[in-house]
Parts: structure tokens; sequence; C-alpha cells
């Protein structure tokens, strides 16, 4: 079984496709299968995400492209001039992974937000979509765009009154 290990950047010859929905390639060790059949096992440091287009090479040199499974996702757009920021409140209220486009936002099909979102009055269209959510405050970004934000701590020191000298 190969095993992917190392995420590369730049131009390489792919030898296959790993095609994941998000929530596979959010886990940190996965064993999947290739387009073509293949078996393989996903090994990253915990808390990496793919996603579509990643490059992952393993033993002898071999390189395979991420590709994002088409999934249901819900694409939410409102007519309001603040209706879509609304939207986005009530859903990072709630801890929902959400995908941010040019006057969109996009998440996982779930019919209790859906009800909550069209309460909001926005347009809630069903589409089947590769799903690429924000990665949060503390996940970087996405992998290739710049994002000021701070990484996750490893280890962080827990202060308490008795650690004062």
């Amino acid at each position: 079984m190969l095993t992917l290990h190392t995420r590369i950047d730049g131009p390489a010859p792919v030898d296959g496709e790993l095609v994941l929905p998000f929530h596979l390639r959010e886990k940190s060790r996965l064993r999947a299968a290739l387009k073509s059949g293949e078996e393989v096992a996903v090994l990253r440091p915990r808390g990496t995400v793919l996603r579509g287009g990643d490059l992952l090479q393993g033993e002898g040199a071999r390189v395979v492209r991420v590709v994002a499974e088409l999934e249901a996702v819900y694409r939410i757009e409102h007519g309001q001039e603040n209706g879509l920021l609304r939207c986005a409140f009530h859903l990072g209220n709630r801890h929902t992974q959400t995908e941010v486009g040019q006057g969109w936002l996009r998440i996982r099909a779930d019919a209790v937000l859906r009800e909550m979102l069209l309460g909001l009055g926005a347009q809630v269209t069903e589409e089947q979509a590769a799903f690429e959510p924000e990665a949060g405050a503390y996940g970087g970004g996405h992998h290739g765009e710049s994002h000021p934000l701070a990484p996750v701590p490893l280890r962080q020191k827990i202060h308490r009154p008795s650690d004062l000298p």
C-alpha cells in the first residue's frame, strides 16, 4: 500500500488522483483508494486539511493529486444589503463550516439550517459541488492564499495563579 505523507508545492508529474469529500480531507490519518482502485494510506500532521488540487508525495517519489469530491451542499444568497452578513453571523454562531464566495455562502446540506436561513430571508439552493470551507481563525487560511491568521498553537501553556512567583 502506498503511504502519502508529504504535501508538495509546484508542478510535478501526477501518478494518480485521490477523490475525497471534505469530511475525509480534514482527517490526519486515512485509508482510501485512488481513482485507479489502488489503496493508499494518508498520514498528515494533526490539524492538516487537504484542499482540492493539493499534491501529496509518497514512497518512490510518487505524486497524487487530491480532488474535492462533489457533495450535497446549500448555496446561500440574499437580496438585502446586509442579509448575507446576518446569515454568516448565525452560521458562525452555530460553528457551521462555511465556504465564502463573491455574494454567496455554501454549507453542507442540513434541513434545520436551511429552515433558519429561509427564516432570515435567504435564497437557499441545493447543489452538488466541491466543498471548500474557510479554515477558521486558527487554521492558517486556504492553501496558496495569503491570509494573516495565527497558526494553531500545538501546546498552549495554561497559566494558573499558583504558577506565579
